[in-house]
């Protein structure tokens, strides 16, 4: 499930891809608290893969998680893992 990064020399942004394979769902979407743990739904491609971009400010660290057919899954590539209490669950950690 690899994460993209493009960050952008005329300001402190980050153009950051979620490119996540998975051919068997029917629906992905992007959770995190960068959009208030609101679904971003991601757009499925013809190759299988869901695809979906943001512009996050950087020098920040952002947790999130998938949502692939209402199942919530970790990124395999984060760039760390932090345990949440509120979730009793570890949620992704994208680094900018």
């Amino acid at each position: 499930m690899p994460i993209t990064k493009q960050y952008l020399k005329s300001k402190p942004e980050c153009k950051v891809t979620f490119n996540i394979p998975a051919k068997e769902a029917s629906s992905v979407a992007v959770a995190g608290d960068f959009n208030d743990w609101k679904k971003m739904e991601l757009k499925k491609l013809k190759n299988g893969n869901f695809k979906g971009q943001m512009k996050l400010p950087t020098d920040k660290s952002y947790e999130f998680k998938y949502c692939i057919d209402g199942e919530w899954k970790n990124e395999e590539e984060a760039d760390r893992y932090n345990w949440n209490e509120y979730a009793a669950a570890e949620n992704s950690v994208l680094e900018l």
